[in-house]
């Protein structure tokens, strides 16, 4: 490809992740280029230098060319910038809600080389390999469903442990597609070197399984480790729900309604509640009840047609049971709401909404950040901005894993 052309779609690529089109059907089209350039800006950017420079110096320069790259840099040491001010907007998030003190509730308060970005691992951000952490891969928690009723566990590869908080990762995917290994990963890596025990799980996946299956093995799955957990290290009276996307929904629908024993087949007195959720930009309102044109278009275009099963004039009250701003009540768990300003696949309005809901209603903590410029499935492998929010996380889990003991009496 001629250097010219070569920049023109560098250009149209920097500004599709600079400013993502709008629009429900513009976003299904424009999301994965411009997620990919905006977790890889600083990658594109060393392309894009490292392509003029060489073309400057070569026997026929292009003029336009050049502008075009001169441009395109510009573009993307903003989202650069943007990736790097995430440290601040999530300190800023956990201080508004938590206090400004709340760094008190940690048993090692962290270094500024904690919180630094870890360029060494960015460079491969694909390799997502970490010998700290040992994997136990393909443990069966639901006999019935195959592969689709596995989980794997994470914990330290060499310290023995007893006790220790978990934390269940549920992946994404539309509730169509995904599996347990391919999401999350940076956080449950993290966290396990740290000494938690994380739990990765599969689950059934429309449309071969409608609504409910979906949240039922959810469910269950949060049973096995109340049941099994104490076996690899866990304390099964502490558990922590998060999931991107699909598993936002999930994680933060079964958090809300532990209640639910119609959800529950053949477990229905199993324990299925946690302490808290991290949902990541999640779908909150499959009813529509926000009233967001891009919502009703997901409703009507592939949550009834394809995960429910049925369209929303049919059955509204599964719509509404679905959705979790509609199960907010003020028993709900803590939560901490993570979500990208340019989401172009679950409107940010929903997050907005359903934390606003939770501000209203739960009786516990709520906090939210916003993340500028970030698009849906930021922290699915390592970027400035995943790191960032991975060690945003951290520092919330902590402090909320300190506040439960010291709540329950437990030995700290």
């Amino acid at each position: 490809m001629a250097f010219l052309r070569r920049q023109v779609v560098t250009a149209a690529l920097t500004a599709n992740a600079v400013r993502p089109l709008p629009g429900y059907r513009a976003g299904l089209a424009t999301f994965f280029p411009s997620w990919l350039v905006g977790e890889l800006a600083p990658h594109v950017l060393a392309v894009t230098v490292a392509d003029a420079a060489a073309h400057a110096h070569g026997p026929r320069r292009d003029v336009r060319g050049l502008v075009l790259a001169a441009a395109s840099t510009l573009g993307l040491v903003f989202l650069v910038g943007q990736s790097r001010r995430v440290r601040q907007d999530a300190e800023d998030s956990l201080v508004e809600a938590l206090g400004a003190d709340f760094e008190e509730g940690l048993e090692t308060r962290p270094t500024p080389a904690d919180l630094a970005v870890p360029w060494r691992r960015l460079v491969y951000p694909f390799r997502m390999r970490e010998p700290r952490v040992h994997v136990e891969r393909d443990i069966v928690y639901h006999e019935s469903a195959g592969r689709r009723g596995m989980l794997d566990v994470y914990r330290p590869a060499e310290v023995p442990l007893e006790g220790a908080p978990v934390l269940l990762q549920v992946h994404g995917g539309g509730w169509s597609i995904g599996r347990k290994d391919q999401q999350g990963i940076p956080l449950m890596q993290h966290l396990a070197a740290k000494g938690w025990v994380c739990v990765a799980v599969n689950y059934r996946l429309a449309p071969r399984d409608r609504w409910p299956a979906q949240v039922e093995d959810v469910k269950r799955a949060i049973a096995w480790v109340r049941e099994h957990i104490g076996a690899y290290g866990g304390d099964p009276g502490y558990l922590a729900i998060t999931g991107g996307s699909a598993g936002g929904h999930l994680a933060a629908l079964a958090a809300l309604t532990p209640h639910r024993r119609e959800w529950q087949p053949g477990f229905e007195d199993a324990d299925t509640s946690v302490e808290v959720a991290v949902p990541h930009y999640g779908v909150y309102d499959f009813a529509g009840s926000t009233g967001v044109r891009a919502t009703e278009l997901m409703r009507d275009g592939f949550l009834g047609p394809r995960v429910l099963g049925r369209r929303w004039e049919e059955d509204p009250d599964v719509f509404e049971d679905a959705s979790p701003i509609l199960q907010v009540t003020e028993d709900a768990p803590d939560m901490f709401v993570l979500h990208g300003r340019h989401d172009s696949l679950a409107p940010v309005e929903q997050a907005r909404l359903f934390v606003e809901r939770l501000r209203g209603t739960s009786r516990r903590s709520v906090v939210y950040a916003e993340l500028p410029g970030a698009q849906h499935a930021f922290d699915v492998f390592p970027s400035i901005r995943s790191q960032h929010v991975v060690r945003a996380i951290d520092r919330y889990l902590h402090w909320h894993w300190h506040q439960h003991r010291a709540r329950t009496g437990a030995k700290v």
